[in-house]
This record gives structure tokens, sequence and C-alpha cells, in this order.
């Protein structure tokens, strides 16, 4: 995020020798980004944090594709992913490309008995069932239905669970996740145009520090492989950080929907941004307000982006035979728009009560193996007049 937090104890100026009361010192890591260029934090560890014990097992999780080169729109049961109790073998890879992975995940487990640590890519957990804690070494989070927590490369995280019902959907992104630069101010400040603001958005509160050896297993992921490692210490050992660089949430409750007289156009849902796609937030809102509006979208081409959307709550007037968990992806190349029927009915209506997540990415998707098990192969035909 570009706005700066401090949490726990750190020393007075950056680089200098930080002493612990009974003797010894704290050990500094700056936690940075884009080659000392980009956001960085710098943390306080009770031990050093490059100690490795030893590196275990390691294996493939690329996805498997199934269509490389893809013009077929299609529609997802996003919901027909079974629960899985590990929290890693849960995420499913439905689309992918070289910038990012769009993932479905059912776990019915927490996170606890390992530690996990994305090397690759930003990791965008949208909670559409469940709640619980975020744990990671710059402190906890609580989410709960409707948050989007991010948590940039490199944090080593787990997640505690409520409940065993929970679904997310995640997106993985190979460069770094961004509030949209249009939204700021040249000193990173959300401007008043903003549909959110930075009291909207929550950063870790409670650091929990664990001054232990021993043997601590991180799965690590790197390049599409998961490499087992042992640590000498625990990775929750961090008393104190400053920065811009660590994981928070935003709830899409919270996001507040710009509207017109007539259709307003995709960009206005736009929540977060990278140099490769875009995510968007549509919410409940009113409808356009032009005596002779149509509410519902025009008709339009995905030239240059591939469009998916994550299908949340509510009746999303667009569409026919649509429901919650549902993805549609509408590639680029080929126009679509309001299933027959969609625009005529939303004449006249006032409002609506959607709650989707958009994801459009500069860059075409490849459709997985996973995501053929859970599609409606005839979704491409649902614009035929019958």
């Amino acid at each position: 995020m570009p706005f700066y937090h401090k949490l726990g104890n750190i020393p007075h100026k950056r680089h200098i020798q930080f002493k612990k009361p009974n003797g010894g010192f704290y050990y500094e890591q700056l936690f940075g980004t884009i080659g000392f260029d980009g956001m960085s934090t710098n943390a306080y560890h009770e031990q050093r944090p490059t100690q490795v014990k030893s590196i275990q097992k390691q294996y493939s999780i690329a996805p498997k594709i199934a269509k490389t080169n893809n013009i077929q729109s299609y529609k997802l049961h996003g919901f027909k992913v079974q629960p899985e109790s590990d929290f890693l073998e849960s995420r499913k890879v439905v689309l992918t490309n070289s910038d990012c992975n769009i993932i479905l995940a059912a776990p019915k487990s927490s996170l606890t008995t390992y530690f996990y640590k994305n090397s690759d890519a930003d990791e965008l957990l949208f909670v559409h069932k469940g709640s619980g804690k975020l744990r990671t070494m710059f402190g906890n989070l609580d989410f709960k239905f409707g948050d989007y927590l991010i948590i940039p490369r490199g944090i080593i995280y787990q997640i505690q669970f409520d409940t065993e019902d929970n679904r997310l959907f995640i997106v993985e992104s190979y460069s770094p996740i961004y509030t949209p630069k249009r939204y700021r101010n040249w000193f990173g400040q959300l401007l008043e145009h903003a549909p959110y603001c930075e009291r909207d958005i929550r950063r870790p509160q409670e650091l929990e520090t664990y001054n232990e050896s021993g043997e601590f297993t991180i799965k690590l992921k790197k390049q599409n492989e998961i490499i087992e490692m042992i640590y000498a210490s625990h990775p929750f050992d961090v008393i104190g950080y400053d920065g811009f660089n660590y994981p928070y949430a935003f709830s899409i409750h919270d996001f507040e929907p710009i509207t017109g007289r007539i259709h307003q156009p995709p960009p206005v849902h736009q929540t977060f941004e990278t140099n490769a796609f875009v995510v968007c937030s549509f919410v409940p809102r009113l409808y356009d307000y032009h005596p002779e509006s149509i509410p519902a979208p025009y008709n339009h081409s995905n030239i240059d982006s591939d469009e998916v959307l994550y299908y949340v709550d509510g009746d999303f007037m667009s569409r026919n035979d649509i429901e919650p968990g549902y993805i549609s992806l509408h590639p680029a190349g080929i126009p679509h728009g309001p299933h027959p029927g969609a625009m005529e009915r939303s004449i006249g209506k006032k409002d609506t009560q959607e709650l989707a997540v958009m994801v459009d990415t500069f860059k075409p998707l490849q459709v997985t193996e996973e995501a053929l098990k859970i599609s409606d192969e005839d979704y491409f035909k649902s614009w035929l007049e019958h």
C-alpha cells in the first residue's frame, strides 16, 4: 500500500544498532520490492531470518492447460470445486497466463501445521464464504465475507478459519497489486473522487512475536513448484517494523459506487490494478437516471483484454441463469453483452443489489483442466435467440 504503517518496537533510525534489553541485537531485514526501488518495510527479528536447516521435497503445481488459444466464452460452476482439508491442495487454478493465475479454493481446515510463502506473486484473496484470521510475520488481520486480503509476495503467512465452510476467489499476480493511480495524488493520498479512502483499508494491528528455536516447516512457492524448507526459528519473530509493504484488508462492502445519468463503463468499478490486469468491484448501487437510460450494459468487444466475472451475490441483471460462485469468461476478440431479454428487463429499474468481482487481463487467459471439470460447455450459445 502506498502509505506508511508502523507496528511494534523499532529503533529511531534505519540500519543502526538495535540492542535487546538483556543483551545481544535484534536483526534487521529490509523487505523490499523492485530492486530497492519499490515499496519496502524494515522489520526487526528476534533471531536471524536466514537460518535454513534443511530443504525437503520439491514438486510441481503447474496448472494443466486444456486450451492454450481460447476464443470460447465459458461459464464455470465455482461451487462445484470440492472442499479439501489442506489449504494449498484446495487451490485450483482455473484460468492462467504469464501474468496471473485465477484460482478457486474451498479449504475445510485452517493453515496451521505449516507456513506458506509465495515468492513469485502478490496474492489477492476474496472471501466469498467464511471468516477467520490471517496471521503473518507483519501481524494479523481478521476477515469475513466480502473482504479482499492483499498479501504481497514473500510474506510468510498462516490462515485460521472459524468453520469448515469456506470459499475463496484468489488471484496470483506476478506484478505488484496497487490502488489505481488515478485515485491517488502525487503523494500517494487517495483523492476525493476515489470510491474508497484510507479509512476503509485495514492494516495489521496485532503483532505476534515468537522467539522460538526448533524446526518450522515453510512451503515456498517458486516458479510453479512447492519447495518444503525447515527453518531453525519461528517465522513470526518480528518485534516491530515500519514501511509501506505489508498485508492489508479491504471490504467490497466499503466500495462506494460511481453512477451517472447513462450507463457507466467498467473502469468506474476499478478497485485494484497491476501493469497486467485490473480488478473491479460491482456492488449494490442506483441505476442510471436519464429518463431514457438503459441500465444494462451495451454490447462491447474486449479487443485488448479477457474479461472474468466472479458472481458473489444478488441478481446480476445482464445475465440469465447466473448463481453465486459462477465465473464467466469472455475472451478478447469476440463481442459480448446482455443476455436476450436482459436489456429489456433492466429498463425502468431503479437499483441493483448485485455483488461481483471482475478481473480484466491484458493477455489472453488459458483454460485449465480444472476449469473444464466445472464448465458449462454450451454457455457461448446463450446469446442465441430462441
